[in-house]
């Protein structure tokens, strides 16, 4: 009896036991799905906060919407009173005062230093042809130093601005003896022409030295070949200056060509190369960096076959005339047309050879010494920089004789670049 009570209490332990352990996990498990309950409850609350600012952002973006469309509304009502009111100054004959302001096409700017005479006398040159377009080319002088009478007379004028360039630190040359004078050149014309471009924002510039004198179309010239410029990259800059432009070597004014030489001497530069030549300009003698291949990359410079710095008294019609045949894929064309038609010449005696054939003719030198030979009968310019001789174009130099007559200095591998058949 006793061995049977004492197994029911030991099932009945069990049974408590079990029980427990039963009431346990339930109160486990119903504790997990009230937390994931609560998750829930949370991501709800969650989900309708951002649904309610997602509905605000909405209502107020609406808002928005039609505040634009009632502005707009406004513009268009404005926008037409203004059309209107253009409309009665136009038919008042008032119209002309909107147009009063136009972009110039490029400053004009004389570097100067202390040559107050001289100054004097490229002014005037320029005032007398520059009055009647100033709005199109404002006149400035950069004056390098502070010479009283220079900046006197440059002040003197109340058509031109005055720029002063004051630069007092100390020039090293890099070679013994050399002069500090194309330092200070150098660093002048850098300031110049930052200050215009950057300061003045200006899209193009002509600089002209103070010892000048312009032809009565040197402005006209230039607007003509800006937009050659502004067209073809190829075209780094553009000159008024021919270096064979003696009265000798010239005819036609109204041709032009290309160049693969830096004239220099009354050139016209656009804001694009500035940008890439500023930043690495150099100590001095920028004339000849500018003539290096490494800097101009094989661009090539419009020139004249008559000086624009020159007053010859002539004036072509630069607006009138299609200067397209300058466009580089024109242009090789075009010259090598000319160059074909030249008659070849050979031997020695070529100038005597050259004034018994009436038309064109073509010279073949075969290096740098047998240019400086044929140059120096003729008379002309012998000075190569970088492997080009000067105003050549794919190695051509091309100067008049004999008034109309063209002799053309044709280099070893000139013929082959044109497209032309050495016959």
């Amino acid at each position: 009896m006793k061995k049977i009570l004492c197994d029911f209490r030991f099932l009945l332990f069990l049974a408590a036991a079990a029980f427990i352990y039963i009431q346990m996990r339930l109160f486990a498990t119903q504790s997990q799905y009230a937390d994931r309950l609560a998750d829930a409850i949370e991501s709800e609350d969650q989900c309708t906060s951002q649904l309610r600012t997602l509905i605000d952002q909405i209502s107020l973006q609406q808002g928005q919407i039609v505040s634009l469309e009632e502005e707009k509304q406004r513009l268009e009502q404005e926008c037409g009173q203004l059309k209107v009111l253009v409309q009665e100054l136009e038919r008042k004959g008032l119209g002309r005062l909107i147009d009063k302001e136009q972009v110039p096409v490029a400053a004009v700017v004389i570097m100067a230093c202390n040559r107050a005479d001289y100054l004097e006398r490229t002014v005037k040159s320029v005032l007398k042809y520059q009055s009647s377009v100033a709005s199109k080319f404002p006149l400035f002088v950069s004056q390098d130093g502070s010479h009283p009478a220079v900046k006197e007379k440059a002040l003197s004028y109340d058509q031109l601005t005055y720029m002063q360039h004051l630069d007092y630190e100390p020039v090293h040359t890099e070679r013994p003896g050399e002069l500090i004078a194309y330092y200070k050149i150098a660093r002048h014309y850098k300031w110049a022409l930052d200050g215009l471009f950057y300061k003045h924002n200006f899209s193009r510039v002509i600089i002209l030295e103070d010892d000048m004198e312009i032809a009565p179309d040197f402005f006209d010239y230039f607007e003509s070949t800006a937009a050659l410029l502004d067209k073809d990259k190829s075209i780094m800059a553009v000159s008024s200056w021919n270096d064979n432009g003696q009265k000798q070597f010239v005819h036609d004014p109204k041709v032009l060509y290309r160049s693969d030489f830096f004239p220099g001497l009354g050139w016209m530069l656009a804001r694009s190369t500035w940008d890439e030549l500023s930043p690495k300009w150099p100590k001095a003698y920028w004339d000849d960096w500018l003539r290096l291949k490494e800097n101009h990359k094989d661009r090539q410079f419009i020139r004249p076959e008559v000086c624009r710095t020159y007053n010859f008294g002539e004036h072509v019609d630069w607006k009138s005339m299609d200067l397209n045949y300058l466009m580089e894929d024109k242009y090789i064309k075009h010259f090598a047309d000319i160059v074909k038609k030249a008659k070849p010449i050979r031997g020695t005696d070529l100038v005597l050879k050259a004034r018994n054939i009436g038309g064109d003719v073509r010279i073949q030198y075969n290096d740098q010494p047998d240019f400086e030979r044929i140059a120096r009968q003729f008379g002309i310019f012998e000075e190569w920089k970088d492997g080009v001789p000067r105003t050549a174009y794919k190695g051509i130099v091309v100067f008049r004789y004999q008034i109309t007559q063209r002799i053309f200095l044709v280099g070893p591998g000139s013929l082959v670049q044109l497209g032309v058949s050495d016959s």
